[in-house]
């Protein structure tokens, strides 16, 4: 069968469409991606604006237009922490469901950190041992753990890179005291909030996915000579400071880094750093698959069963 994974995230409306089914691995065969950063259409009261929405409605509607153009069975859409978090997020899931026949899903924080913890599992395999999954996304950060297929611990934090950009950054480049008080937030949240399961885990293989961590580990290997398949929290500290003190139009001719994510991989390298440094963790591997898959991987073991 061909499923439409249809991801409504901080960053981009982004449809993959996926060969699939039963016992076998998914195929990717297109995509289509709408960037738009839904963060910046926050008002005062923490609402999408209505140039938001309308933005949204163009790039649902064009997305599921491409999925119907490839003759995509059935369309799993859902929604993470930019529309979970919004103040008029259950207005806008069923105007979504209204005006494009879809069901949109709000996952929750715990929820997508299971999804993604799934879809490394099934990557890496069981001879992985334990597992400890780290995702940054636009608006929000997971964190898993576990040694099966499903987690025993999980959390998710308001640490995304788009958030805290537009939160805390400011200047181009951004000043040094922006850069503080980011740096602080992120630990002083990672502190209050990480509990003991996860502090004292005693996970063998550390993980982390996403564009965030993928563009990172592109630019440590680029500077630093690493393999881009890992990210060393050793090179993430120097790594700071020199994109700190770039221009957006300089981060953007960095390998792996687009124009409209110049901004918000700063952000995304101080939550990386913090994260990995309370964890304990000295380096990640990069795994290809995250959320989308495990949405995937979830609805075939539905189909299975």
């Amino acid at each position: 069968m061909r499923l439409g994974v249809l991801d409504v995230g901080s960053n981009t409306i982004h449809l993959q469409v996926m060969d699939a089914h039963p016992g076998a691995r998914p195929t990717p065969t297109t995509n289509y991606k709408v960037e738009l950063r839904l963060t910046e259409y926050l008002d005062a009261t923490g609402a999408i604006s209505q140039e938001g929405i309308s933005l949204l409605h163009q790039a649902i509607s064009e997305s599921v237009a491409h999925a119907q153009k490839n003759e995509t069975d059935e369309i799993l859409a859902f929604a993470t922490s930019a529309i979970r978090d919004s103040k008029n997020g259950t207005a806008i899931i069923a105007e979504i469901s209204q005006k494009h026949g879809i069901e949109l899903e709000i996952l929750e924080g715990d929820e997508e950190a299971k999804m993604t913890f799934l879809a490394v599992r099934r990557w890496l395999g069981w001879s992985a041992g334990k597992l400890l999954v780290l995702d940054i996304g636009g608006g929000s950060l997971e964190i898993a753990t576990g040694i099966d297929e499903n987690p025993e611990a999980t959390l998710s934090l308001p640490l995304g890179a788009a958030r805290l950009t537009r939160e805390f950054l400011n200047g181009d480049p951004y000043s040094s005291k922006s850069i503080e008080l980011l740096g602080n937030h992120v630990d002083q949240t990672l502190t209050k909030h990480l509990p003991k399961t996860l502090r004292s885990h005693d996970a063998n293989h550390f993980v982390a996915t996403s564009k965030t961590f993928r563009t990172l580990a592109r630019i440590t290997a680029n500077w630093f000579g690493d393999n881009p398949k890992f990210l060393e929290k050793v090179s993430l500290e120097k790594a700071i400071p020199r994109l700190a003190e770039m221009t957006d139009k300089s981060r953007a001719d960095l390998p792996g880094v687009s124009t409209s994510r110049a901004r918000q991989i700063v952000a995304g390298a101080v939550v990386a750093y913090s994260v990995m440094d309370n964890l304990d963790v000295h380096e990640v591997e990069i795994c290809p698959w995250a959320l989308r898959e495990g949405i995937v991987l979830r609805r075939l073991d539905w189909l299975s069963n």
